[in-house]
């Protein structure tokens, strides 16, 4: 699938308060859903020696899936497609690979 076809989708799927005007809802879900991942991540640290096992991947899979979810209406909130923010990512990640860059802080390294 590719992305303009997800955001797409996934936003006939969007129901939540003043759809359309409303960034703040879906930033909120994203960092809801991101603790969850995170959480999955610290029990198999926890309690599985650091090992991903197949139910636990399977578990993240939907996790970030959800993630995924929350990004695509951030981006459709502010009239943006994952496409060209996909791109936008990889030409910056490109350019400090280029100028050994992609260590260290910043946002404009």
């Amino acid at each position: 699938m590719e992305f303009k076809e997800y955001q797409e989708k996934s936003r006939k799927t969007a129901v939540y308060p003043n759809i359309g005007d409303n960034f703040v809802y879906p930033t909120l879900g994203l960092s809801g859903e991101a603790g969850e991942v995170a959480e999955k991540i610290k029990k198999v640290i926890r309690d599985k020696g650091g090992v991903v096992d197949d139910e636990t991947r399977e578990l993240i899979k939907k996790e970030l899936g959800d993630v995924l979810w929350y990004v695509a209406q951030i981006a459709s909130e502010l009239n943006l497609s994952l496409d060209d923010v996909a791109e936008g990512n990889i030409k910056k990640l490109a350019d400090r690979l280029e100028r050994g860059k992609l260590g260290g802080s910043g946002d404009e390294r």
